[in-house]
């Protein structure tokens, strides 16, 4: 897969980008896409890679900080979210990790 297969989508609002998540779990597919962290060409970059009928999307946001935890609790109902140590029992809440990357060959925009 060449990187003109695919399509970069830049959110204003790490809220903006978790709709997505969320909005990709409640899909008939039913699969929460996993969040990435990357410093790439000095700045903080999480981001998530879906598949649509127009192709490969990576939907991201650029971030001041890194991220301390490494799980976002993000609450189904409202789409509020926090960064949280570990997994919690709130069954309204979907926990996703961040997984964090040395390397990508996605060159940001």
């Amino acid at each position: 897969m060449t990187e003109d297969s695919f399509t970069f989508f830049q959110y204003s609002s790490m809220n903006d980008l978790l709709t997505v998540i969320l909005y990709s779990s409640q899909s008939l597919l039913a699969t929460a896409p996993l969040l990435h962290h990357i410093n790439h060409k000095n700045r903080e970059i999480l981001f998530i890679q879906t598949v649509g009928m127009g192709g490969n999307v990576v939907h991201y946001h650029v971030t001041k900080e890194i991220p301390k935890t490494k799980l976002v609790e993000l609450k189904r109902l409202s789409g509020e979210f926090s960064f949280v140590g570990k997994i919690g029992s709130d069954a309204l809440s979907m926990y996703v990790p961040i997984l964090e990357l040395e390397q990508s060959t996605f060159n940001f925009p």
